[in-house]
């Protein structure tokens, strides 16, 4: 079976070039590349929504500013790496018409970007599974697929001769890990979870002054720190109304799976993605960037990854269940 990525705006694409050990893949066009552009997955539209369905970042496909762990392209080299087609595994080529193909560490748009294929490249298909929704060149789909190395990219841009891969398994299952929770800052709770008034304001709003540093809720590890303000792109000013998005926000993950995300911070946070923090260290400092009109943080849960709509909960039932109260 082969399959070939569609091309257009749409394709996932940064600059890069074709892997010489590869015998599948053939390297791409030279010359100028079109810019970069993410996939949007299907959401409604807000002023506080995330690209993939979440609160209080700007719409899928807008410029932000990502602190981004250093020599990730280094990991190119792991999507194409061997000579061969694992077993079982459906061929695809690449075929973005221009830059390549922005390959990620799980089945979502907002996932960190962990490698790319160059255009005209082939790469193995191991399995699908669904992930973030996509409005892709070929086709609209939640379906991703998981390449050799374990990463993934949008079904959405994949043309095929023959059927869909299959099914990717469902993993085993883990011991759940202990994890020890602590207020992220101690104020008073100023808006609450999706009021009917704000159905898509996915946290609760604590009315911190402004510079109060902000500590991680629990242990884990940093994979989101960025400014995320538009149309103006800058978070070392005061927001407003006017203004879409979360600020300068940042994003751990635990070691239960859990994700927590902390916004409208004053300036670039003190943390970068990859970077491990633990219980209560400083992420940065409360501020009023974004989708704000006074100092405060916007803090949310979410009970898996990637962070989404669909597993956000009320921070203040799930606080004062792990012992940590809000307030």
């Amino acid at each position: 079976m082969v399959a070939r990525i569609g091309s257009g705006p749409g394709a996932d694409r940064v600059r890069n070039g074709c892997l010489p050990r590869q015998p599948l893949c053939t390297r791409a066009p030279t010359g100028r590349q079109p810019g970069v552009r993410e996939p949007e997955p299907m959401t409604q539209r807000g002023k506080h929504r995330l690209p993939d369905p979440g609160q209080h970042r700007a719409p899928g496909g807008r410029r932000s500013y990502r602190l981004t762990v250093a020599g990730t392209a280094a990991v190119v080299g792991l999507v194409l790496a061997g000579t061969g087609v694992a077993d079982g595994a459906t061929t695809a080529t690449v075929g973005t018409g221009g830059g390549p193909l922005k390959v990620r560490s799980a089945p979502a748009s907002t996932a960190s970007v962990v490698g790319t294929v160059a255009n005209n490249c082939r790469l193995s298909i191991l399995c699908q599974q669904n992930g973030a929704r996509v409005v892709g060149k070929v086709r609209t789909t939640a379906a991703w697929d998981r390449l050799a190395d374990g990463r993934y990219v949008s079904d959405g841009y994949v043309r095929r001769t023959g059927p869909a891969p299959a099914t990717c398994a469902a993993p085993a299952p883990v011991a759940i890990a202990t994890v020890t929770w602590a207020k992220p800052v101690t104020a008073p709770i100023w808006g609450g979870f999706r009021p009917p008034t704000r159905p898509t304001h996915d946290g609760d709003d604590l009315g911190a002054l402004r510079g109060t540093p902000i500590g991680a809720a629990a242990a884990g590890t940093v994979v989101t720190a960025e400014c995320n303000a538009s149309p103006t792109h800058n978070c070392d000013v005061d927001g407003s109304a006017a203004i879409l998005g979360c600020g300068w926000y940042v994003e751990v993950r635990h070691a239960d799976n859990t994700v927590t995300r902390y916004c409208h911070m004053i300036r670039r946070p003190l943390v970068s993605v990859g970077q491990v923090v633990a219980l209560g260290q400083t992420l940065g400092f409360v501020g009023s960037s974004g989708n704000s009109g006074a100092p405060h943080l916007h803090f949310e849960v979410h009970t898996g990854y990637p962070a989404t709509r669909a597993n956000a909960v009320d921070p203040v039932p799930f606080m004062i269940a792990h012992g940590a109260p809000l307030g």
